[in-house]
Protein backbone atom coordinates (compact mmCIF):
# COMPACT_ATOMS: atom_id res chain seq x y z
CA UNK A 1 0.00 0.00 0.00
CA UNK A 2 1.54 3.59 -0.89
CA UNK A 3 1.29 6.52 1.44
CA UNK A 4 -2.00 8.57 1.56
CA UNK A 5 -1.16 12.48 0.66
CA UNK A 6 -0.62 14.57 3.84
CA UNK A 7 -3.56 16.09 3.26
CA UNK A 8 -5.86 13.28 3.31
CA UNK A 9 -4.20 12.10 6.44
CA UNK A 10 -5.00 15.43 7.99
CA UNK A 11 -8.81 15.74 6.55
CA UNK A 12 -9.89 12.31 8.22
CA UNK A 13 -8.51 13.22 11.51
CA UNK A 14 -11.81 14.43 12.24
CA UNK A 15 -13.89 11.25 10.75
CA UNK A 16 -15.16 9.48 13.38
CA UNK A 17 -14.44 5.22 14.12
CA UNK A 18 -11.43 5.47 12.89
CA UNK A 19 -7.97 4.77 14.64
CA UNK A 20 -6.39 8.15 14.57
CA UNK A 21 -3.15 9.10 16.21
CA UNK A 22 -2.20 13.36 16.70
CA UNK A 23 -3.58 13.64 13.13
CA UNK A 24 -1.43 10.47 11.42
CA UNK A 25 -3.37 7.26 10.09
CA UNK A 26 -2.12 4.08 12.06
CA UNK A 27 -3.76 0.33 11.32
CA UNK A 28 -5.44 -1.98 13.95
CA UNK A 29 -3.00 -4.28 12.46
CA UNK A 30 -2.98 -7.76 14.79
CA UNK A 31 1.18 -7.50 13.66
CA UNK A 32 1.64 -3.93 15.49
CA UNK A 33 3.39 -4.81 18.59
CA UNK A 34 5.95 -6.02 19.70
CA UNK A 35 5.74 -6.10 23.93
CA UNK A 36 9.84 -6.96 24.12
CA UNK A 37 13.60 -5.51 23.59
CA UNK A 38 15.43 -5.94 20.22
CA UNK A 39 13.62 -6.57 16.72
CA UNK A 40 10.12 -6.94 15.96
CA UNK A 41 8.79 -8.39 12.60
CA UNK A 42 5.28 -8.94 10.95
CA UNK A 43 4.80 -10.54 7.74
CA UNK A 44 2.74 -9.29 4.57
CA UNK A 45 2.14 -10.40 0.67
CA UNK A 46 5.17 -12.86 1.56
CA UNK A 47 7.26 -9.92 2.47
CA UNK A 48 8.42 -9.49 6.32
CA UNK A 49 8.86 -5.92 8.07
CA UNK A 50 11.64 -6.23 11.10
CA UNK A 51 12.82 -3.99 13.33
CA UNK A 52 16.06 -3.62 14.90
CA UNK A 53 16.96 -1.81 18.18
CA UNK A 54 19.63 -2.66 20.99
CA UNK A 55 19.15 -5.87 23.36
CA UNK A 56 21.38 -3.67 25.84
CA UNK A 57 20.58 -0.71 27.91
CA UNK A 58 22.52 3.07 26.65
CA UNK A 59 23.97 4.92 29.17
CA UNK A 60 24.52 8.58 28.90
CA UNK A 61 24.91 11.35 31.10
CA UNK A 62 22.80 14.31 31.79
CA UNK A 63 23.52 17.30 29.08
CA UNK A 64 24.82 14.85 27.43
CA UNK A 65 23.74 14.12 23.17
CA UNK A 66 22.27 10.37 22.65
CA UNK A 67 21.60 8.51 19.81
CA UNK A 68 18.84 5.71 20.23
CA UNK A 69 19.56 3.14 17.44
CA UNK A 70 17.05 1.79 15.17
CA UNK A 71 16.81 0.19 12.11
CA UNK A 72 14.66 -1.53 10.08
CA UNK A 73 14.94 -4.27 6.69
CA UNK A 74 12.58 -7.00 4.65
CA UNK A 75 12.85 -10.23 4.06
CA UNK A 76 13.21 -11.26 1.28
CA UNK A 77 15.01 -8.05 0.34
CA UNK A 78 12.75 -5.42 -1.67
CA UNK A 79 14.36 -3.68 -3.94
CA UNK A 80 12.67 -0.61 -4.83
CA UNK A 81 12.00 2.31 -1.81
CA UNK A 82 8.36 1.98 -0.04
CA UNK A 83 7.13 4.99 1.86
CA UNK A 84 7.35 4.47 5.88
CA UNK A 85 6.08 5.98 8.95
CA UNK A 86 8.34 6.55 11.23
CA UNK A 87 7.06 7.12 15.54
CA UNK A 88 9.01 7.33 18.23
CA UNK A 89 7.18 7.75 21.97
CA UNK A 90 8.46 6.98 25.49
CA UNK A 91 6.50 4.30 27.68
CA UNK A 92 5.22 5.05 30.81
CA UNK A 93 6.99 4.11 34.12
CA UNK A 94 4.57 5.41 36.53
CA UNK A 95 1.37 5.15 35.65
CA UNK A 96 1.08 8.11 33.45
CA UNK A 97 0.82 8.20 29.61
CA UNK A 98 3.22 7.52 27.01
CA UNK A 99 4.74 10.62 25.82
CA UNK A 100 4.88 11.25 22.38
CA UNK A 101 8.67 11.92 21.38
CA UNK A 102 8.49 12.08 17.25
CA UNK A 103 6.69 11.45 14.15
CA UNK A 104 7.73 11.67 10.68
CA UNK A 105 6.54 10.81 7.59
CA UNK A 106 9.00 11.20 4.64
CA UNK A 107 10.21 14.58 5.07
CA UNK A 108 7.97 15.84 7.46
CA UNK A 109 9.06 15.80 10.89
CA UNK A 110 6.74 16.98 13.86
CA UNK A 111 8.07 16.77 17.81
CA UNK A 112 6.33 17.08 20.59
CA UNK A 113 6.16 18.46 24.71
CA UNK A 114 9.53 18.59 26.12
CA UNK A 115 11.46 17.19 23.58
CA UNK A 116 10.34 20.12 20.36
CA UNK A 117 14.20 21.47 19.55
CA UNK A 118 15.76 18.84 21.33
CA UNK A 119 15.20 15.53 18.80
CA UNK A 120 15.56 14.62 15.24
CA UNK A 121 15.82 11.27 13.51
CA UNK A 122 19.60 10.15 12.86
CA UNK A 123 19.24 8.61 9.21
CA UNK A 124 22.99 8.07 8.40
CA UNK A 125 21.93 4.71 6.56
CA UNK A 126 19.74 3.40 4.25
CA UNK A 127 16.51 2.44 6.23
CA UNK A 128 18.09 4.10 9.41
CA UNK A 129 15.18 5.45 11.72
CA UNK A 130 17.77 6.16 14.88
CA UNK A 131 16.13 8.76 17.40
CA UNK A 132 19.15 11.32 18.74
CA UNK A 133 18.37 13.51 21.86
CA UNK A 134 20.43 16.52 22.67
CA UNK A 135 20.96 17.85 26.10
CA UNK A 136 19.33 14.75 28.20
CA UNK A 137 17.55 15.93 31.42
CA UNK A 138 16.99 13.92 34.32
CA UNK A 139 13.18 13.23 33.27
CA UNK A 140 14.58 11.71 29.76
CA UNK A 141 15.84 8.12 31.38
CA UNK A 142 13.94 5.28 30.29
CA UNK A 143 12.19 3.42 28.29
CA UNK A 144 11.53 4.50 24.06
CA UNK A 145 9.86 2.32 20.92
CA UNK A 146 10.94 2.61 17.74
CA UNK A 147 7.87 1.85 15.40
CA UNK A 148 8.02 1.84 11.52
CA UNK A 149 4.57 1.60 9.52
CA UNK A 150 4.60 0.30 6.05
CA UNK A 151 1.07 0.89 4.86
CA UNK A 152 -1.16 -1.54 6.82
CA UNK A 153 1.83 -2.78 9.08
CA UNK A 154 3.53 -2.12 11.67
CA UNK A 155 6.64 -3.19 13.87
CA UNK A 156 8.47 -2.13 16.45
CA UNK A 157 11.89 -2.29 19.12
CA UNK A 158 12.32 -0.98 21.81
CA UNK A 159 15.38 0.86 23.31
CA UNK A 160 16.19 1.30 26.88
CA UNK A 161 18.26 4.40 28.23
CA UNK A 162 19.57 4.75 31.44
CA UNK A 163 21.61 7.97 32.91
CA UNK A 164 24.96 7.87 35.36
CA UNK A 165 23.76 8.64 38.48
CA UNK A 166 23.54 8.22 41.68
CA UNK A 167 20.82 7.28 44.57
CA UNK A 168 20.54 8.46 48.01
CA UNK A 169 17.89 8.49 50.47
CA UNK A 170 16.42 11.40 51.76
CA UNK A 171 14.17 12.63 54.79
CA UNK A 172 11.95 15.45 55.59
CA UNK A 173 13.64 18.19 58.13
CA UNK A 174 11.07 17.18 60.65
CA UNK A 175 12.47 13.30 60.85
CA UNK A 176 11.76 10.17 58.74
CA UNK A 177 8.43 8.90 57.38
CA UNK A 178 6.70 12.40 56.32
CA UNK A 179 6.58 12.54 52.81
CA UNK A 180 3.55 11.31 50.76
CA UNK A 181 4.26 10.59 47.55
CA UNK A 182 3.44 13.78 45.70
CA UNK A 183 5.76 15.55 48.40
CA UNK A 184 8.36 13.12 47.69
CA UNK A 185 8.35 13.77 44.36
CA UNK A 186 8.65 17.63 45.04
CA UNK A 187 11.64 16.72 47.71
CA UNK A 188 13.58 15.32 44.86
CA UNK A 189 13.10 17.83 42.94
CA UNK A 190 14.07 20.64 44.50
CA UNK A 191 17.46 19.02 45.27
CA UNK A 192 17.77 18.77 41.73
CA UNK A 193 17.03 15.06 41.64
CA UNK A 194 13.71 12.81 40.90
CA UNK A 195 12.36 9.78 42.60
CA UNK A 196 14.73 6.30 41.79
CA UNK A 197 13.19 3.51 39.97
CA UNK A 198 13.44 0.20 41.24
CA UNK A 199 16.24 -0.36 39.06
CA UNK A 200 17.92 2.43 39.93
CA UNK A 201 17.86 1.33 43.83
CA UNK A 202 18.54 -1.93 42.86
CA UNK A 203 21.80 -1.07 41.30
CA UNK A 204 22.85 1.03 44.19
CA UNK A 205 22.11 -1.79 46.68
CA UNK A 206 24.32 -3.90 44.27
CA UNK A 207 26.92 -1.35 44.93
CA UNK A 208 26.53 -1.42 48.41
CA UNK A 209 23.82 1.06 49.32
CA UNK A 210 22.88 -0.50 52.71
CA UNK A 211 19.54 1.92 54.68
CA UNK A 212 17.39 0.97 57.25
CA UNK A 213 14.48 3.16 56.48
CA UNK A 214 11.88 2.62 54.06
CA UNK A 215 11.46 5.16 50.61
CA UNK A 216 8.91 6.16 48.08
CA UNK A 217 9.85 4.65 44.88
CA UNK A 218 8.96 5.83 41.38
CA UNK A 219 6.30 3.66 40.88
CA UNK A 220 4.80 4.55 44.12
CA UNK A 221 5.97 1.18 45.78
CA UNK A 222 7.96 1.47 49.24
CA UNK A 223 11.12 -0.03 49.62
CA UNK A 224 14.57 -0.40 51.59
CA UNK A 225 17.76 -1.94 50.41
CA UNK A 226 19.71 -3.93 52.91
CA UNK A 227 23.26 -5.16 52.86
CA UNK A 228 23.90 -6.19 55.88
CA UNK A 229 21.19 -8.01 57.80
CA UNK A 230 20.43 -6.93 61.53
CA UNK A 231 17.70 -6.99 63.92
CA UNK A 232 16.41 -3.41 63.00
CA UNK A 233 16.19 -4.15 59.24
CA UNK A 234 14.00 -6.96 59.14
CA UNK A 235 15.85 -9.34 61.72
CA UNK A 236 18.62 -11.63 61.01
CA UNK A 237 16.92 -14.42 59.35
CA UNK A 238 16.40 -12.77 56.08
CA UNK A 239 18.77 -12.14 53.18
CA UNK A 240 20.33 -9.11 52.00
CA UNK A 241 18.38 -7.58 49.40
CA UNK A 242 15.97 -5.02 48.47
CA UNK A 243 12.78 -5.17 50.84
CA UNK A 244 9.45 -4.18 50.28
CA UNK A 245 6.38 -3.08 51.54
CA UNK A 246 4.39 -2.55 48.16
CA UNK A 247 2.63 -0.17 46.90
CA UNK A 248 1.12 2.55 49.20
CA UNK A 249 -1.22 5.00 48.89
CA UNK A 250 -0.10 8.58 47.22
CA UNK A 251 -1.72 10.60 49.40
CA UNK A 252 -2.43 8.33 52.49
CA UNK A 253 0.93 6.91 53.35
CA UNK A 254 3.84 8.84 54.58
CA UNK A 255 7.63 7.04 54.11
CA UNK A 256 10.82 8.87 53.16
CA UNK A 257 11.91 8.98 49.60
CA UNK A 258 14.98 7.41 47.42
CA UNK A 259 16.38 9.96 44.84
CA UNK A 260 18.37 9.78 41.83
CA UNK A 261 20.73 12.58 41.00
CA UNK A 262 22.36 12.70 37.56
CA UNK A 263 26.10 13.09 37.20
CA UNK A 264 27.08 17.07 37.23
CA UNK A 265 28.11 19.39 34.40
CA UNK A 266 29.14 21.71 37.13
CA UNK A 267 31.20 22.03 39.97
CA UNK A 268 30.61 21.36 43.42
CA UNK A 269 32.78 23.21 46.06
CA UNK A 270 33.84 24.11 49.89
CA UNK A 271 34.14 27.79 49.92
CA UNK A 272 37.04 28.94 51.94
CA UNK A 273 35.49 31.58 54.07
CA UNK A 274 37.62 33.11 57.35
CA UNK A 275 34.56 32.52 59.37
CA UNK A 276 31.23 29.70 60.05
CA UNK A 277 28.76 30.93 58.78
CA UNK A 278 24.62 31.35 59.10
CA UNK A 279 22.39 29.50 56.45
CA UNK A 280 21.59 33.04 54.93
CA UNK A 281 24.98 34.28 55.61
CA UNK A 282 26.10 30.76 53.46
CA UNK A 283 23.53 31.37 50.59
CA UNK A 284 24.70 34.77 50.45
CA UNK A 285 28.47 33.44 50.37
CA UNK A 286 27.96 31.46 47.13
CA UNK A 287 26.56 34.33 45.46
CA UNK A 288 29.13 36.26 46.07
CA UNK A 289 31.91 34.17 44.96
CA UNK A 290 29.72 33.82 41.36
CA UNK A 291 28.22 30.44 42.50
CA UNK A 292 24.75 29.54 44.64
CA UNK A 293 24.51 27.15 47.37
CA UNK A 294 24.71 23.51 46.17
CA UNK A 295 21.48 21.10 47.02
CA UNK A 296 21.83 17.87 48.06
CA UNK A 297 21.73 16.10 45.08
CA UNK A 298 24.44 17.68 43.45
CA UNK A 299 26.57 17.39 46.66
CA UNK A 300 26.09 13.08 46.13
CA UNK A 301 26.82 13.56 42.40
CA UNK A 302 29.83 15.29 43.00
CA UNK A 303 31.40 12.65 45.74
CA UNK A 304 30.39 9.84 43.40
CA UNK A 305 31.59 11.07 39.56
CA UNK A 306 34.23 13.91 41.01
CA UNK A 307 35.51 12.12 44.17
CA UNK A 308 34.61 15.58 46.20
CA UNK A 309 36.34 14.90 49.37
CA UNK A 310 35.85 17.24 52.60
CA UNK A 311 36.03 16.48 56.24
CA UNK A 312 34.35 20.14 56.75
CA UNK A 313 30.56 19.92 57.30
CA UNK A 314 29.13 22.80 54.82
CA UNK A 315 25.13 24.01 54.80
CA UNK A 316 23.12 23.10 51.61
CA UNK A 317 20.46 24.97 50.28
CA UNK A 318 17.78 22.80 51.79
CA UNK A 319 19.12 23.99 55.46
CA UNK A 320 21.11 20.32 55.95
CA UNK A 321 24.85 20.57 57.25
CA UNK A 322 26.50 17.51 55.10
CA UNK A 323 30.08 16.45 53.84
CA UNK A 324 31.19 14.52 51.00
CA UNK A 325 34.26 11.76 52.22
CA UNK A 326 35.90 9.53 49.32
CA UNK A 327 38.86 8.84 50.83
CA UNK A 328 37.65 7.58 54.73
CA UNK A 329 40.03 8.12 57.39
CA UNK A 330 40.39 8.86 61.23
CA UNK A 331 38.30 11.65 62.47
CA UNK A 332 36.43 12.21 59.55
CA UNK A 333 33.40 9.89 60.36
CA UNK A 334 32.57 6.00 59.38
CA UNK A 335 35.60 3.98 57.70
CA UNK A 336 32.95 3.99 54.66
CA UNK A 337 32.86 6.10 51.86
CA UNK A 338 29.89 8.42 52.08
CA UNK A 339 27.94 11.76 52.19
CA UNK A 340 27.62 12.21 56.09
CA UNK A 341 25.01 14.04 57.42
CA UNK A 342 24.40 16.48 60.67
CA UNK A 343 21.05 16.79 59.63
CA UNK A 344 19.07 19.92 60.19
CA UNK A 345 20.70 22.15 62.44
CA UNK A 346 19.25 25.70 63.60
CA UNK A 347 19.68 27.39 60.50
CA UNK A 348 21.16 30.61 63.23
CA UNK A 349 23.81 28.81 64.17
CA UNK A 350 27.27 29.83 63.06
CA UNK A 351 28.80 25.76 63.08
CA UNK A 352 29.87 25.53 59.60
CA UNK A 353 30.66 26.24 56.59
CA UNK A 354 29.16 26.05 53.11
CA UNK A 355 29.43 24.05 49.80
CA UNK A 356 28.73 25.84 46.87
CA UNK A 357 27.91 24.76 43.02
CA UNK A 358 28.72 26.86 40.34
CA UNK A 359 27.45 25.71 36.59
CA UNK A 360 29.53 25.20 33.37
Amino acid sequence: MGLPPLGLLLSLCCVSGLPFYNGFYYSNSPHGWNPGKGHGEGIFNGVKLVVETPEEILFSYRGANVTLPCRYHYEPAVVSPRPVRIKWWKLSENGAPEQDVLVAIGLRHRAFGDYRGRVHLWQEREREVSLEIRDLKLEDYGRYRCEVIDGLEDESGLVELELRGVVFPYQHPQGRYQFNFHEAQWACEEQDAVVASFEQLFRAWEEGLDWCNAGWLQDASVQYPITQARHPCGGLGLAPGVRSYGPRHRRLHRYDVFCFAAALRGQVYYLEHPEKLTLAEAKEACQEDGAQIAKVGQLFAAWKFHGLDRCDAGWLADGSARYPVAHPRRNCGSLEPGVRSFGFPDPHSRKYGVYCYRPR
